[in-house]
């Protein structure tokens, strides 16, 4: 007898991941990226406060802090419209090699300046590596594998932040700062030569790469003169809200100026009126972004220059942050994928507004530091579940082949914001004593400022939805 046909449709085969052979080689290459990315920045960020203190730069602390923000407006233009004309890699490469000899710079530091350039060159080489990454998972993987990746992304991030800021508190206090900043050059040298020959051989094996993009896109010139104004309008306003004097004054209204003529050339139109779509995700970046990073750069400092809290403490603190921020942005990519990701913005920034609210607090007599401790891994849980939310919906709104364009408008917004929110709470922090004795009461106001972005982006994340 003949067999019997089945009429049962052929199994579908399994739509393939992240890991499966088409995209192997680009999701190892970003992952061991992002992987010496998240070591060298945790294990750094913990130990400034205290090179600040021993080079007696306490007062410019926020022109340490913000010229890395500063020079990453200029790294990711640069990195954002090189990758849309010759692809993604090139720039990585180049900023990975350029972060290590920064850390050299930094860690040989005289003077609270040399500090500052060392982190200014550090934030070009960071720009230009966070939009390179972005971009080529823009140019490389479908839609629907991009929330994945950006969890990905975040998850590299566990291991460094569980031996980084620990490790770098004890080091720092057995021996020095510096050896933090030269062990980070001596450990991430090697990797990053052998970064570039694996970049190489990666080049072109994820299906759907588009490094090349049409003509008319490859032939336009990035606005380097315009970043070039904004970063500098940038370290401007940094300097002039470190002190109280005419010049001081003088550096911070033309810091302004700069950055009202220049930033609106690198952003989508409609940005600062939060037009639908692409518009309103590049400015809930910066709202978020400078929530932040001003409580990541602020909290710190107050917890060592006036509460005296160990700085292995603080650095326990950045690690439990990097862990919660990569278990959210995990849930976000795999156990709420298919909820709307505008939702998950106002989540997420109604967290931040909480960990903002533990800030204060902390600040208040009476109240035990530990309650300030605890609003940096509170702040992380909401950023990991919005901000890959934000890039998703952003690349979700690019246009075909300008996928590095708008990975520069985020990238430029996020550095606004936090340049912009910083400013802000060290102005307030910086003339409280003039009219007041405690310094605490200063940072609970500068903290309390921070309570309007996480609030505005949970109003505004329904502008941002997919259509």
């Amino acid at each position: 007898m003949p067999e019997k046909q089945s009429t049962l449709p052929p199994p579908a085969a399994a739509e393939p991941g992240i890991f499966s052979r088409p995209y192997v080689a680009a999701t190892t290459t970003f992952a061991v990226v992002m992987f010496l990315t998240g070591f060298a920045a945790l294990a750094v960020v913990p130990t400034l406060p205290t090179a600040a203190r021993d080079l007696d730069g306490v007062p410019l602390f926020p022109v340490v802090a913000g010229s890395f923000v500063a020079a990453s407006l200029l790294g990711g233009v640069l990195g954002g419209h090189w990758a849309d004309r010759a692809g993604a890699r090139r720039p990585l490469a180049l900023g990975m090699i350029l972060s290590v000899l920064t850390l050299l710079v930094s860690a040989s530091s005289v003077s609270v300046w040399q500090l500052a350039i060392g982190r200014f060159v550090d934030g070009m080489a960071a720009g230009m590596v966070s939009v390179s990454v972005i971009t080529a998972i823009g140019q490389s993987y479908p839609d629907r594998l991009r929330p994945r990746m950006l969890a990905l992304m975040s998850a590299t991030w566990v291991v460094p932040s569980l031996v980084g800021p620990p490790l770098a508190g004890v080091v720092s206090e057995q021996w020095s700062w510096r050896v933090v900043f030269y062990g980070l050059a001596a450990l991430t040298t090697l990797p990053a030569l052998a970064l570039v020959v694996v970049l190489r051989r990666a080049a072109h094996e994820a299906p759907g790469h588009s490094d090349m993009p049409p003509e008319e896109e490859r032939a336009a010139r990035p606005p380097l003169f315009a970043a070039a104004m904004l970063s500098l309008g940038a370290a401007l306003g940094q300097y002039g809200v470190s002190g109280r004097d005419a010049r001081h004054l003088l550096f911070a209204a033309s810091g302004i100026v700069l950055l009202a003529v220049f930033a609106p050339r690198l952003l989508p139109a409609g940005t600062w009126r939060s037009a639908r779509g692409l518009p309103t995700t590049v400015l809930l970046r910066g709202l978020t972004s400078g929530t932040y990073f001003t409580v990541e750069a602020l909290v710190p400092l107050m917890l060592i220059t006036e509460r005296n809290v160990a700085a292995v403490t603080v650095g326990a603190s950045f690690t439990a942050a990097a862990v919660l921020w990569a278990g959210a942005s995990w849930l976000q990519g795999k156990a709420l994928q298919n909820v709307a990701r505008h939702r998950i913005i106002t989540v997420g920034a109604l967290i931040m507004a909480a960990s903002v609210a533990l800030a204060v607090a902390g600040c208040l007599d009476g109240v035990s530091p530990l309650v300030a401790v605890a609003a940096m891994p509170l702040a992380a849980i909401g950023m990991g579940m919005l901000d890959p939310c934000v890039t998703v919906l952003s690349l979700t709104h690019s246009a075909p082949g300008r996928q590095g364009h708008t990975t520069s408008a985020l990238q430029t917004n996020m550095n606004l914001g936090q340049v912009v929110v910083l400013a802000l709470a060290s102005a307030v922090l910086n003339a409280w004593p003039a009219a007041h004795s405690g310094t605490l009461d200063g940072y609970a106001t500068a903290f309390a400022l921070l309570l309007a972005p996480p609030l505005l982006v949970a109003v505004l994340a329904g502008r941002a939805r997919a259509v």
